[in-house]
C-alpha cells in the first residue's frame, strides 16, 4: 500500500501531576483526532510504521503511558495499572481539548483503550484493537494470587537499594529485546530504541521504568469485562495476528474469556478480521494492517460530518 504523506509533526508534551507524558503527533492541525496507544514495555515508536499508510485526514497523537518512552516514571511506591494507565489517558485528551476522538490500541494499549471507551463512550467514535480484545479477563480464583505477586515485586524492588540500572552497549541492547521478544524484527528494535534507550555514561540503559514489568494488580472478572463491554458506544475493529494473540495469555482461562469477548464484538455487528503476522505485525508489516484500519477510519470516523478538531 502506497504512503499517503501523513508527515511527523510535532513532539507531544502534556504535564501531569509527576512530571509529563510525551508522545507524538503527526497530521495535520485540524485533522480527525486518533489516539494511538503502545502495548507493554514498547512506546509510541510502535505506530511509526504505520501512521505514513493510514489516512491523511486524521491527525494520529500517538503517546509514551506513564513509565515508557520518554514519559515519566510515576512517584516511588505507585503501582503500574491499566486504571491508572486509562486516567493517564483523560489527562491527555483533556489538556489537548478533544470532545470526540478515535483510538488505535495494540496490546496492552488495545485493554487500555478498551477500559476507557467503556468509562467515556461518549467521546469515542470508533476504536481499533491491534491484536487486544480490548478487556483481558482474570478468572476470580486467580485474582488472590496475581495481587499477592504485584505486591511482592513491588516491595521487593523497593526493599532492594542496590538496584541499578544496567548499562549495555548498543547492539546488547539490541540483543536483549529481540531474546525477550521474538515477535520484533530487528528494524522493528531500532525504531522502539529512539525512545527505549537513553544514553548515559558508558553505554545505554533503558528507559522505561522496571515497574513496568510487575503484575498489573487492576483485575477484571470475564462478567465485569463483558459489562464494560457493552458500554462501548463505539464501532470497534479488533485485527488479530493469526501468530499473535497467545502470547499475551499469562493465565489459562484468558484464551476461553477471550473468545467470550469476540463473539460479544461480533453479535453487536463489529468487525473482527485476522491477518497473517505476529504480535507486532503493525509495526513489523504495516501493509497488512494498514487496509483494515485505513477503510475503518474512514467508513466510522471520517464522514462529511465529523468536525472533531484538536
Amino acid at each position: 500500500m502506497a504512503k499517503q504523506g501523513v508527515c511527523r509533526v510535532s513532539e507531544l508534551s502534556v504535564p501531569v501531576p509527576w512530571g509529563e507524558i510525551r508522545g507524538q503527533v503527526w497530521g495535520p492541525d485540524g485533522g480527525h483526532p486518533v489516539l494511538c496507544l503502545h502495548g507493554w514495555a514498547d512506546n509510541c515508536g510502535s505506530f511509526n510504521t504505520l501512521i505514513p499508510l493510514l489516512p491523511k485526514e486524521c491527525r494520529y497523537v500517538a503517546v509514551d503511558l506513564s513509565g515508557h518512552g520518554l514519559s515519566s516514571h510515576l512517584p516511588p511506591g505507585v503501582f503500574y495499572s491499566y486504571t491508572e494507565y486509562a486516567a493517564d489517558i483523560y489527562r491527555v485528551v483533556d489538556a489537548l481539548q478533544l470532545k470526540k476522538f478515535s483510538i488505535i490500541g495494540h496490546s496492552m494499549g488495545g485493554d487500555i483503550a478498551g477500559l476507557f471507551t467503556a468509562l467515556y463512550p461518549e467521546m469515542v467514535d470508533a476504536l481499533v484493537l491491534l491484536d487486544a480484545f480490548g478487556f483481558l479477563p482474570t478468572d476470580p480464583t486467580e485474582i488472590p494470587k496475581v495481587l499477592r505477586q504485584g505486591f511482592d515485586q513491588l516491595l521487593q524492588f523497593e526493599n532492594n537499594t542496590e538496584e541499578k540500572k544496567r548499562v549495555y552497549t548498543y547492539e546488547r541492547a539490541v540483543g536483549r529485546l529481540l531474546a525477550a521478544n521474538h515477535s520484533l524484527s530487528e528494524q522493528s528494535v531500532h525504531i522502539l530504541f529512539e525512545r527505549g534507550l537513553v544514553q548515559v555514561e558508558g553505554g545505554f540503559v533503558f528507559s522505561r521504568d522496571l515497574r513496568v514489568n510487575f503484575k498489573n494488580i487492576a483485575r477484571l472478572t470475564v462478567e465485569q469485562s463483558l459489562e464494560m463491554q457493552s458500554r462501548i458506544q463505539a464501532s470497534v475493529l479488533a485485527v488479530l495476528a493469526d501468530g499473535g494473540s497467545d502470547r499475551i495469555f499469562s493465565e489459562p482461562a484468558q484464551s476461553k474469556f477471550t473468545s467470550m469477548l469476540l463473539q460479544c464484538l461480533r453479535d453487536r455487528n463489529h468487525r473482527v478480521v485476522t491477518v497473517p503476522g505476529d504480535h507486532h505485525v503493525h509495526l513489523n508489516k504495516p501493509e497488512v494492517v494498514a487496509p483494515f484500519v485505513s477503510d475503518f477510519l474512514r467508513t466510522k470516523a471520517l464522514s462529511p460530518s465529523t468536525s472533531h478538531k484538536l
